[in-house]
């Protein structure tokens, strides 16, 4: 397994949280989203320049600024 974060997954890529990096206000949000231990993250989209991006989790889909999908430690195959 590669040990990466969720802002560097590209287009069709998918990965399983293993945690999220610090401890404040937007870790919070990220959980309350269900990026927890063990979900499964799909990159679906990005925009032209990259930031955002569209994220599969739990079955919906989220759109999230590079800035906070950068704090989310994913492993993916």
């Amino acid at each position: 397994m590669k040990h990466t974060n969720l802002a560097r997954l590209r287009e069709g890529e998918s990965g399983w949280v293993t945690g999220i990096e610090g401890q404040n206000a937007m870790s919070r949000r990220l959980q309350d989203m269900g990026l927890v231990r063990g979900t499964r993250v799909e990159c679906l989209h990005r925009s032209p320049f990259g930031d955002p991006a569209a994220y599969l989790i739990r079955g919906a889909v989220i759109a999230l600024r590079q800035e906070d999908s950068g704090c989310v430690l994913v492993d993916t195959q």
